[in-house]
């Protein structure tokens, strides 16, 4: 069946890096699209950086650029995100989705996220 797992969130000081992984199974990672979403305590979802499915090119919020940099093992199935310079702000639960468009249909898959604090 489909997975899509997070892993690598935890507590960190303001300042300190944080790397998230997040290994799929069940489809066929290298067809899909994949994106970091993060959602902090009352509110909405936000895109934080996306990557194409041959990870030719990339994506960002503003929030993010230049501290925060995606990345993609097809042969292992995983995305990557690597969380520099971190703030408080960017305190909130991670996720990961995969997409893709068939040109037909729409599929897209969800993680169950993994919290990240920024706290000293």
């Amino acid at each position: 069946q489909v997975q899509v797992v997070e892993s690598g969130g935890g507590l960190v000081q303001p300042g300190g890096s944080l790397t998230l992984s997040c290994a799929a199974s069940g489809f066929t990672f290298s067809r899909y699209a994949m994106s970091w979403y993060r959602q902090a305590p009352g509110k909405e979802r936000e895109l934080v950086a996306g990557i194409t499915s041959s990870g030719g090119r990339t994506n960002y919020a503003d929030s993010v650029k230049g501290r925060f940099t995606i990345s993609r093992d097809n042969a292992k199935n995983t995305v990557y995100l690597q969380m520099n310079s971190l703030k408080p702000e960017d305190t909130a639960v991670y996720y990961c989705k995969a997409d893709r468009w068939s040109g037909i249909s729409y599929y897209y898959h969800w993680g169950q996220g993994t919290q990240v604090t920024v706290s000293s």
